[in-house]
């Protein structure tokens, strides 16, 4: 029972023209014949084999055993982060992770955006490479250069985390924000200026690369959209994404800057996705609101940013 379990999470995360025996026989090093009794029931999946596939596929082996104690859940941690090797190696496995789930068809992934998601700045312009450079000053003790202009983005980072970024696009996306989702991006930038470690005239450039990237986000906020976007004033955000498909839920929670402990376990991701669907219920969809709800919203945040600009300009002194 738990073998065909497992055979037949694996052949849902595989795209519609890889064949499962093929895969089977791939990872565990094991010819077609062999292959195809495993799948056919004729034999039995081995423990050091279930741990092989379900590794590979990311799937957790307890959430098809169970622990036997609803208290307590699978979980798995990604990486701690250091330095510029492991942000590269961060984004790889990242899009290696969600990948699978992301191609199940009728995926959904559902973002409480406490900060601008991870996934917009990844387009490699300034504000990439200005992101880049916080996470390393904030993660790698040994990472202490005084100006940004002498941060040069690696070549493999930068594709790493586009191509990471990629994923976001097409998908069927909730999100949900607060006025104050820009506020983290806007403070690291005062930050930094008001620290001598970036310019005026970066700043505005910086600012200008924010302005754009919400303008995209208002863009695509429209009715019929695969997009949707929710304002919720009244609980403050986590950061936590779920996935949602057909076969399975994936929970991701922040516990650093960007690590994060991600689970499968069921009734847990139950629990958030009913959680999530009360949120909903006391936030405004900006996509249906009305052109001047949706322009209020917008407006408020793109004055943050204006005022962000006057203010290294020398026109306005800001009180966080």
């Amino acid at each position: 029972m738990q073998q065909q379990k497992l055979l037949s999470l694996i052949s849902n995360l595989l795209p519609e023209e890889n064949s499962l025996a093929e895969q089977i026989a791939s990872v565990l090093d094991i010819s077609y014949g062999a292959a195809y009794r495993r799948i056919n029931n004729k034999s039995k999946i081995s423990i050091d084999e279930a741990i092989t596939l379900a590794k590979h596929f990311n799937l957790s082996i307890d959430s098809l055993f169970g622990t036997g104690d609803e208290n307590v859940i699978p979980i798995r941690k990604m990486q701690i982060l250091k330095g510029t090797a492991d942000f590269e190696k961060y984004f790889t496995n990242s899009t290696e992770l969600l990948t699978p789930l992301l191609n199940i068809k009728n995926s959904e992934i559902i973002y409480s955006a406490k900060d601008l998601p991870i996934f917009y700045t990844s387009e490699g312009n300034m504000l990439t490479r200005f992101k880049l450079f916080v996470w390393l000053q904030i993660l790698d003790p040994s990472f202490k250069l005084t100006q940004f202009s002498n941060f040069a983005l690696p070549s493999s980072l930068k594709k790493s985390y586009q191509k990471f970024g990629l994923l976001y696009d097409n998908l069927n996306t909730v999100e949900i924000w607060d006025i104050t989702t820009i506020n983290s991006t806007l403070k690291q930038l005062h930050y930094y200026f008001e620290s001598g470690i970036i310019t005026s005239e970066e700043t505005s450039i910086l600012c200008d690369d924010l302005k754009k990237l919400i303008h995209r986000i208002y863009a695509k906020s429209v009715p019929n959209s695969n997009f949707k976007l929710y304002y919720n004033e009244l609980l403050l955000m986590s950061n936590n994404v779920l996935i949602k498909t057909p076969l399975q839920n994936s929970l991701f929670v922040p516990f650093t800057v960007l690590n994060y402990f991600n689970t499968n376990d069921t009734k847990t991701c139950e629990q958030v996705s009913d959680f999530i669907a009360e949120q909903l219920k006391q936030s405004k969809l900006i996509n249906t609101s009305g052109e001047k709800e949706k322009n209020i919203f917008f407006n408020k945040i793109f004055s943050k940013i204006d005022e962000l600009k006057s203010h290294v300009n020398g026109k306005l002194i800001l009180d966080f």
